[in-house]
């Protein structure tokens, strides 16, 4: 190979290998951008947790201290809280509580104290409700701040609902603040629009001298004497709206469920949850919820790792095409020189050929003068026999060179080649096989094959008056196979030397015919047999 083709191939495999640079360093910054706003995004959705974890903590911190308010003095409990809630102003300071109660313990149908402690606490008759086959009960005897609403929520014996329960139950053993899981609330009744709700309970257990009280504690096997519950409702879309604010605006898809995994009861959904949402976990009370958050930024999370992917792509694509251009001009310089290396062989062929056919043809018109001189009968008729002999050769050539027909019958050509060559009449009258159509390419190395054999053969062989020839062809299968053979020769021909000719009737049987072709000669005898497929110029 020339030295200019190695550095075009040196320089192609450099370009290739920088673009594949590039767009591996490309692949590796787009991945980085993408990791990098989806970790972005994941702190952001923490913090939002984070903020309402926190808000949750601080209720609990208001529940306390009214808790710790109402042990210094259950008497003055009312009065005491709501200025208390007043002077905190939880509602301004942190939305989202729907107030703080107090939930008070009975003995079962024994509702004569709580139902006092209402009257003095409203200045009404406020009944208890609803009846229960609980031994105890907790009934609501304070909900402050006081609105119209939560007036309804007066009264209600919470331990009479079995969610509710379980989570005062909780709070009673542990002695920490515990959820309820969702329920209507009481005050819902009064509301046009009604949310799901959960409720935040902490025990106020029975002081030392309360505890012989049995009207005012309430008490279970394995657990401390109870006076009272400290709680506070919730509403769950208000309590989101009020913790994140206008930060929901860019949040793209916000869900809530009260427990985990797909079967926990949705609370709280904004917007579309998209397959990137991002999971946080908030701790209500003793409970634990479920918060999936989806901010939806396309142009941050997908566009720009988009954009280096697609620019780093357009260089790798600028540098391989150097490549391209490369190979290119290899490939041209190549073909140029297969091109060229072809057309000598050609012409070097056409040349012999020429210079064969020549050959041939003066060995063939002499033979053709040697014949029909033994032939004639004087002069006249050697002039006629030779003429009609010359111009028949000179129709089948122009046949073959001009492409005149659309297609040329195999026994036409043969029988044409041996009319010259000088067969009697009645032998090419009894010369019969198949019609075989050929097309151009076809006729012309048959043609050609044909002309070769009889000329050899008027030179050496049987035509020569030195044996016997007997020619034929069938279909066998899906090919076509013509058989030659020259028997009772004066000698064994010699085909160890393939001659000019031999090679160009293989060259052309292999070539134009795609089929092949085999000689033996052995015992004073010459066989030729041609085989070529039978489709698409061949006819039956």
């Amino acid at each position: 190979m020339r030295p200019s083709l190695w550095a075009d191939r040196l320089m192609a495999l450099l370009a290739r290998f920088v673009g594949l640079l590039i767009l591996l360093a490309t692949l590796a910054a787009a991945a980085a951008s993408f990791v990098y706003n989806q970790t972005q995004e994941s702190d952001q959705a923490a913090r939002v947790a984070m903020q309402v974890n926190m808000r949750l903590r601080d209720h609990i911190a208001v529940l306390e201290g009214v808790r710790a308010l109402y042990q210094s003095d259950t008497g003055a409990s009312g009065p005491g809280i709501r200025a208390y809630l007043g002077a905190l102003r939880p509602q301004i300071n942190a939305p989202g509580m729907e107030g703080v109660g107090i939930a008070a313990a009975m003995r079962a149908a024994m509702p004569a104290a709580l139902e006092d402690k209402l009257r003095q606490n409203y200045g009404e008759d406020i009944k208890i409700w609803p009846a229960t086959d609980q031994p105890i009960g907790f009934a609501v005897v304070l909900v402050e701040p006081y609105t119209p609403r939560r007036h309804v929520a007066l009264g209600f014996d919470m331990y009479s609902e079995p969610t509710r329960r379980a989570a005062m139950r909780r709070a009673w053993q542990t002695g920490r603040p515990a959820a309820s899981g969702i329920v209507q609330l009481a005050q819902e009744k009064a509301a046009k629009v009604k949310q799901p709700g959960f409720l935040i309970y902490i025990p106020v257990y029975a002081r030392t001298a309360r505890a012989a009280d049995p009207d005012a504690v309430a008490t279970t096997p394995g657990a401390r004497p109870i006076e009272a519950f400290v709680y506070a409702p919730f509403r769950t879309h208000d309590l989101m709206t009020a913790v994140l604010g206008t930060q929901i605006d860019a949040i793209d898809g916000l869900e809530v469920r009260a427990g985990d995994g797909p079967a926990a009861p949705v609370v709280f959904s904004h917007g579309k949850i998209g397959w990137d949402a991002h999971e946080q976990k908030l701790r209500i009370a003793d409970r634990e919820w479920t918060m999936r958050i989806s901010y939806g930024r396309f142009i941050d999370r997908l566009g720009r790792p988009l954009a280096i992917l697609v620019f780093g792509i357009a260089l790798a694509f600028l540098a391989t095409q150097l490549h391209s251009v490369q190979r290119r001009r290899i490939d041209a310089a190549q073909a140029l020189a297969e091109e060229r290396e072809r057309h000598a062989e050609d012409r070097e062929l056409m040349i012999g050929e020429m210079a064969h056919r020549m050959k041939n043809a003066f060995a063939r018109i002499g033979a053709l003068a040697r014949i029909t001189l033994r032939e004639a009968k004087d002069l006249s008729d050697f002039e006629t026999r030779f003429d009609g002999r010359m111009r028949a050769l000179s129709d089948a050539k122009q046949m073959l060179v001009t492409g005149a027909l659309g297609s040329v019958e195999l026994g036409k050509i043969v029988r044409r080649e041996l009319e010259i060559a000088g067969w009697p009449a009645d032998r090419l009258a009894a010369l019969t096989g198949p019609e075989v159509r050929l097309g151009d390419e076809g006729a012309q190395a048959i043609s050609l094959a044909v002309h070769e054999f009889v000329t050899n053969s008027i030179k050496y062989g049987a035509l020569a008056g030195k044996g016997d020839l007997a020619i034929a062809w069938r279909r066998d299968g899906g090919d076509i196979e013509l058989t030659w053979v020259e028997s009772g020769l004066s000698e064994t021909p010699q085909i160890d030397h393939e001659s000019f000719g031999s090679h160009f009737i293989r060259s052309l049987i292999e070539r134009q015919l795609k089929g092949s072709w085999e000689r033996t000669a052995v015992d004073h005898r010459l066989t030729i047999l041609i085989r070529w497929p039978d489709h698409d110029e061949n006819q039956s």
